[in-house]
């Protein structure tokens, strides 16, 4: 039998051990809205992803860009980067514009485009030579312009986003899929423009059909076009299915072989994205898209359309910066004028 100073000192020390723990507890203890706190803040799915966007400032329109950017900065809070691609020739225009404007509160890195890539990639045509600028082909070539992003949404010059690029960059892309396009078909209000202005939506407007080589194919004439002026793309993906080299393997062709033109579906960048693209892309909800307003000057969409609308593209001939054009204050509301006075609007009272 232990002697009773003895089994008071063991309860006491057990009593000094089980309080030590209770106090321990109670100061390392993370409650339980702060650890949920830690997880979600450590989360890769929940931390803030920057959104890269790639706009080209071409010379003689970087008013476009301008005002795409202008929009897509003011409707949404999203950490944004914008990678501006020019020439070198009409980078300092562009830098500095954004730096003496309102603008130069944005993230954006100026990347310099060499058009010798090209060389001899782009069979001449006469009909419509601004579509052969350099940078009409910059959407090619864009995990070798943009390196450290997964996803990158791609928007042509001549666009307005209305909503917040955030629902944009959120598109999913299926696996396999390594870019988002809009179809030429998805929305029934826009097929009574597509008629209107004599526009074509299937492939018929964009290959050749009378050349083996685009029968050989097998893809239907009558198959929906889609419209690759507004992008969302996988860049694992696009590597790993060596797209840019597609690209450019139908580019050579056509050089060759004369299998598409400006002639046919307005757009030489076009045609051979439809071609290496065919059956193998997600869709981009239409809302999200919403174009034809450059194809003809007497082309219109009803207001609440156009209110409705997330992101407008006048895609066509007819720009908002020229005359004559169409709905002009939609987009004249986010153009900020150029401070060196170099490029102005052509307007009916200029």
């Amino acid at each position: 039998i232990l002697p009773l100073v003895s089994v008071n000192q063991i309860l006491l020390l057990l009593l000094v051990l089980t309080v030590c723990a209770i106090l321990y507890n109670k100061v390392h203890q993370v409650p339980l809205s702060l650890r949920n706190e830690t997880v979600d803040l450590e989360s890769p799915e929940e931390m803030e992803e920057q959104i890269p966007v790639v706009i080209c400032a071409a010379a003689g329109r970087m008013g476009a860009a301008v005002a795409a950017i202008s929009s897509i900065y003011s409707n949404t809070e999203a950490d944004v980067l914008f990678y501006i691609v020019g020439l070198k020739t009409t980078i300092p225009h562009i830098q500095k514009w954004i730096e003496n404007s309102k603008l130069k509160e944005i993230k954006f890195k100026v990347v310099e485009f060499n058009p010798m890539v090209l060389k001899g990639k782009i069979r001449q045509d006469a009909s419509r030579p601004e579509l052969l600028q350099p940078l009409n082909f910059v959407r090619f070539y864009l995990p070798l312009l943009i390196q450290k992003h997964e996803k990158v949404i791609y928007l042509d010059d001549d666009v307005i986003v209305q909503g917040d690029i955030q629902e944009l960059y959120n598109t999913k892309l299926a696996p396999g899929h390594a870019a988002a396009f809009s179809d030429d078909c998805d929305l029934p209000s826009t097929h009574e423009m597509v008629r209107s202005v004599g526009m074509q939506n299937t492939y018929m407007g964009f290959l050749d059909y009378r050349k083996p080589v685009v029968r050989d194919l097998g893809i239907s004439p009558s198959t929906c076009s889609f419209n690759p002026g507004v992008i969302v793309a996988n860049m694992t993906e696009w590597k790993h299915q060596q797209i840019t080299k597609q690209l450019e393997k139908w580019m050579q062709r056509n050089v060759e072989e004369n299998l598409y033109s400006s002639t046919l579906g307005g757009g030489v960048a076009t045609s051979p994205m439809l071609i290496v693209f065919h059956g193998k892309y997600s869709s981009i909800n239409p809302i999200w898209h919403i174009r034809h307003l450059g194809w003809s000057p007497d082309a219109c969409y009803s207001d609440q359309f156009l209110q409705e609308a997330k992101l407008l593209h006048w895609n066509g001939r007819y720009k908002p910066w020229d005359y004559p054009s169409v709905h002009t204050d939609l987009w004249e509301n986010w153009f900020i004028p150029d401070p060196s006075g170099k490029f102005k609007l052509t307007r009916p009272d200029s």
